[in-house]
């Protein structure tokens, strides 16, 4: 009987579960709403039970072992979830690791969700062949996670890697971590969405406006990049973006000097109009220090899938020692 090892990705409006192997082999997959408003129990409850119900239709008997990424900061020793900022309650101290393994049957893991991708990314994606990476999940915010002689690490809280929140422009934007101009607020969807916004309403992305018939509410970063080649503005507020995070990346670069830095979510979408302007702006800024060739800098080869075949290498390797 082949070991079933279980992933939960758990978001904001959605939480994507699948069944693997211990080879990354997805068996199943299936996806249901968060509705953190019903409180962590019920949430848990809701999962567990739709991990139940998917090894029952690969007819299997049981999961080995379940690893699950939550959007915030966890106690993965512990299994208790400390602060999901975006979850009503926000999930103080919630022991999520015991309740979900008394309706699974099996050992629970927990991880912060981009850590969580981070492993997924290491253990079956761009950073199989490599020692030293970083992640960087560029989405409605940006976080990351910090890859050492191949092993992902996590810091005493399992805090490290917060790539989103180092300072970029200290008199820039506040930040929901209270911090000014964090990478996250100069370079995140939400960041860039709200530009193009401005842009469209100040009457200087006369494409995006018909794009989305005037309605503000309709952009995102995937339509500002349909009409980046036509909007001059938009294209300029791409590559702004970029420009922030080549900093970012390039303090990474200084810091650990990586094999690999690894572009994922929703954001990377915008392909080399995004990566061609990081490339070059690293180069710029680091070259004379370090030789940048060997370097690269590549879009997630997981994609959408980075966290759940993370959480699923969470449950089959555990916790990194």
């Amino acid at each position: 009987m082949v070991k079933l090892y279980a992933g939960v990705d758990v978001g904001g409006t959605s939480i994507k579960c699948a069944l693997g192997t211990s080879d990354g082999t997805l068996l199943k997959e299936g996806a249901i709403p968060t509705d953190s408003h019903e409180g962590p129990d019920d949430v848990l409850r809701r999962i567990g039970e739709h991990i139940n119900a998917l090894v029952r239709e690969v007819g299997g008997d049981s999961v080995t072992a379940l690893g699950m990424g939550l959007p915030g900061l966890v106690d993965v020793h512990q299994g208790i979830t400390r602060y999901l900022p975006n979850m009503t309650t926000h999930w103080r101290d919630v022991p999520a690791a015991a309740k979900l393994s008394a309706i699974v049957d099996c050992p629970v893991r927990l991880l912060n969700d981009v850590r969580t991708a981070t492993l997924g990314e290491l253990t079956f994606g761009r950073g199989k062949s490599v020692d030293t990476m970083a992640f960087i999940a560029i989405g409605t915010g940006i976080g990351g996670g910090i890859v050492i002689d191949g092993k992902l690490r996590l810091g005493p809280m399992g805090a490290a890697g917060e790539i989103g929140h180092q300072t970029i422009d200290r008199t820039g934007p506040l930040c929901g971590c209270g911090n000014h101009g964090c990478l996250e607020t100069l370079a995140s969807g939400t960041a860039l969405t709200a530009e193009g916004v401005r842009l469209m309403l100040m009457g200087l992305a006369p494409n995006l406006h018909e794009l989305v018939d005037g309605d503000p509410g309709e952009i995102s970063v995937e339509l500002m990049g349909q009409v980046a080649n036509q909007d001059d503005p938009v294209r300029d507020a791409i590559l702004n973006a970029a420009a922030d995070i080549a900093i970012g990346v390039a303090n990474i670069i200084t810091t650990i000097h990586p094999e690999l830095i690894v572009i994922g979510g929703g954001v990377a979408n915008l392909g080399a109009l995004l990566l061609d302007r990081i490339r070059q702006d690293v180069e710029d800024r680091v070259g004379r220090l370090f030789p940048v060739d060997d370097i690269r800098i590549e879009r997630s080869l997981l994609k959408e899938k980075a966290g759940v075949l993370g959480a699923v290498a969470l449950g089959i390797h555990g916790l990194p020692a």
